[in-house]
Formats: C-alpha cells, sequence, structure tokens
C-alpha cells in the first residue's frame, strides 16, 4: 500500500498544482459586488468581465491547446502560472475597470495553457493501470480547485482586512509554492521539440474519436452552461433579491456547485460511465429547475439544493464525458483533443452568460435568469435524449 501510494505521489502534487491555478481563476467571483460599489459599473459589465476570461481560455485551447505535445507539459505549466500571478498583480493594482478586464484575460490565458496540458500530466503521471483514477484527480482537481477560489475569497473578504488585496496576496503565494513543486516533477513528453515546431490547431478530432466526442461535448456544454451562471450572477442574486451580503456565504454557494460536482465524479465508478452521462444531464435538469424556483419565489434553500444538485449532474456528466474522450484519443493527440472538449464547455460557460447579462436591463435579474435556464433545461433534454439513444460504451 505504501508502495503504491509513494507511486501516485507526482500524479497527486500535478494534481495540486493544477487546483491552485484552477482556484486563482474563480478567487474574483465573490468579490465583484465590492468592484461594482467601487467603479459603479452595471450587472452586464460584471458579466462582461466574466466571458473575457472564457473567451481568452477558448482562444489559447484553440491556438494552443497541442502545444504541450510538442515542447513539454512543465513548461507550458510554468507559463500558465506565469499568467496566473500577472492576473493576481492586475488585481492588486486595480484602479478601474481596465484591471479588471486585463487581470480575467491573464486568468484565461492561464487557465488555457492549464486546462489541456494539466489534465494530460496528470495521467501522464499516474502509475501503469491507473487511467481511470488520474482521470478522477485531473477532474476533480479542476472542480475542486475551482470551487476553492470564491470560498477562500469570500472567507479573507468577509473576516479579515484588505477584501479586495489580502485574497490575492494569499494567491501569489500558492502560485510560488506551486513553481517550487512543478520544477521538481519530471517531464513527461519525450523527444520534446522546440516552441516552433508547434502549429496551431484547428477543432479537429481524430476520425475515432468523434463518435464518443458528439455526447460528451454536449454535456460538457449544458453543465458548464450552469456553472457559467453561479459563478457570473449568483452574488449579485443573493445580495439583490436575498439581501445576503455576507462575503463568505456568497463564495460558499458557488464552491458548493464545484465541490458537488467532485462528489459527482466520485460516484461515476458505481455508476458507469454510459448511464453517467445521461443521469448527469437528468440532474443537470433537476438543479435547473431548482434554480428557476429559487428565481421565482426568492428562496435560499433553494438556491443551495440548485447547487448541489445541478454541480453533482455537472460532476457525473463531466467525468464520463472526460473519460470517454480521453480513453478514445491516442496517446499523442491526447492534450489536444481534450482541449477541444474544454473549448465547447467554455463556449458553454461565456456565450450563455453573456446572453443573461443582456437581458438584465429589459427582464431583470429575476426574468433574465429564467430565460437562461428555460434554453439550458432544451439543451439538457436533448442531450439526455441523444446520449440514450446513442449511449457511450469507452470505459471510465
Amino acid at each position: 500500500m505504501d508502495r503504491d501510494l509513494r507511486g501516485w505521489w507526482p500524479c497527486l502534487l500535478s494534481g495540486t498544482v493544477f487546483a491552485v491555478c484552477m482556484a486563482s481563476t474563480t478567487l474574483p467571483t465573490p468579490l465583484y459586488t465590492l468592484y461594482q460599489g467601487k467603479f459603479g459599473f452595471s450587472e452586464l459589465t460584471v458579466t462582461v468581465v466574466y466571458a473575457v476570461y472564457a473567451f481568452a481560455v477558448i482562444g489559447v485551447l484553440l491556438l494552443a491547446g497541442n502545444v504541450s505535445d510538442a515542447v513539454g507539459r512543465r513548461p507550458v505549466l510554468l507559463c500558465g502560472l506565469g499568467f496566473a500571478a500577472a492576473s493576481a498583480v492586475c488585481f492588486l493594482c486595480a484602479s478601474g475597470l481596465g484591471w479588471l478586464y486585463a487581470g480575467r484575460l491573464l486568468s484565461g490565458l492561464s487557465a488555457g495553457l492549464f486546462t489541456g496540458a494539466a489534465t494530460a500530466y496528470v495521467m501522464d503521471l499516474a502509475p501503469g493501470g491507473g487511467a481511470s483514477r488520474a482521470t478522477l484527480v485531473a477532474t476533480a482537481a479542476n472542480m475542486g480547485g475551482l470551487g476553492c477560489g470564491p470560498l477562500l475569497a469570500g472567507v479573507l473578504a468577509q473576516y479579515a482586512a484588505w477584501p479586495l488585496t489580502l485574497p490575492f496576496l494569499v494567491d501569489l503565494a500558492l502560485v510560488a509554492g506551486s513553481v517550487a513543486v512543478l520544477l521538481r516533477l519530471p517531464e513527461t513528453v519525450e523527444n520534446a521539440r522546440p516552441l516552433r515546431s508547434a502549429r496551431t490547431q484547428r477543432p479537429t478530432l481524430p476520425p475515432d474519436v468523434r463518435a464518443v466526442f458528439v455526447p460528451s461535448a454536449i454535456a460538457a456544454f449544458v453543465g458548464f452552461a450552469l456553472f457559467g451562471v453561479f459563478t457570473a450572477v449568483s452574488p449579485a442574486f443573493l445580495a439583490q433579491s436575498l439581501n445576503v451580503h455576507n462575503h463568505a456565504a456568497s463564495g460558499l454557494v458557488v464552491a458548493l456547485a464545484f465541490f458537488a460536482s467532485t462528489a459527482g465524479q466520485l460516484a461515476v465508478g458505481r455508476v458507469g460511465m454510459t448511464r453517467s452521462l445521461p443521469l448527469g444531464c437528468a440532474a443537470l435538469l433537476a438543479g435547473l429547475a431548482l434554480l428557476a424556483a429559487a428565481l421565482r419565489w426568492e428562496l435560499l434553500p433553494l438556491m443551495v439544493l440548485s447547487a448541489l444538485v445541478g454541480g453533482c449532474g455537472q460532476g457525473l456528466a463531466f467525468r464520463g464525458a472526460l473519460s470517454a474522450v480521453a480513453a478514445a484519443s491516442p496517446a499523442d493527440h491526447r492534450a489536444a483533443v481534450i482541449s477541444t472538449l474544454f473549448v465547447v464547455a467554455y463556449a458553454g460557460i461565456s456565450v450563455p452568460v453573456i446572453g443573461v447579462g443582456v437581458l438584465v436591463r429589459p427582464l431583470g435579474l429575476e426574468g433574465a435568469g429564467l430565460a437562461f435556464i428555460a434554453c439550458m433545461a432544451v439543451l439538457a433534454c436533448g442531450a439526455g435524449i441523444y446520449l440514450l439513444r446513442r449511449p457511450v460504451e469507452a470505459g471510465a
């Protein structure tokens, strides 16, 4: 057992670095209401600031999602940590809206570099025969890190001094520690080539991956769309409609969705991947219904329940999707294919969120949220039916 655990340490340490980088990307979530009061911008601006991050992620995934397959995992991840540190510095220096845009742009570049490369790196470092566990480590690090960001920032902003400063100082310390860890881990890409040898990738897939990719991408899109609304809109809804002004509570509600996603991922091993995808879509539909009820009747317990149920559904669907795509991908194209899956996922995070922001002015926050939920419910139903009729057979 001890020998087996020692064999997993590089995989677990790389997962920890992955989680730190992901936490950096969601750190500002419970702080947006403070920035609104300081700089006086609208709810639409909040969603645009948030979407700048998602579009930066998509751009990097499209242009450089496969670069770690060529130059190696560690150089790409070190560059991603550099962007994370630069993002934190922008928020520390923020004296106007432009700094927030710059910080979110840099954060998106960091996440874009990490998403495919770190997932592939965690799987590369797993002991032989541990692909399924490594997938869990990677997805749990991704979602767990995203959940830790708003929770950490909310607690520090509510109960410590300098609410717009201390969270980012702590973030810089965590990033510095991650750099030290990463430098001690081995490179896993043999015969790494110079950066100039890497070529911009188009979102194309090897033929043997496509049948698995389509249903997996549908499930990922719906799940990430639900997360997009939680992270971009729920702090404002809690403050304006539910009169919840505690930043720690706001961060906790967002974090619960990501932590529930991790729990959903843990359940995939028992449920089975073929069933986890349609079951995940069903749970996402239930989470959307609970969110609609929370918006309509302004009830905090329903908001919390929506985060738990929807997050669990996202975890079921997302781990199943990632496992299927990774298992079907050739080893020398794995990071590129995983990056393409995340392009679809982050499209789900960004485009619907901007739509909600645009609709806030004519419909109000409740009406805009209900319109979003109706659209996502249609997609969730369609995805579930598709997956029931054409189940994914690749092993998790």
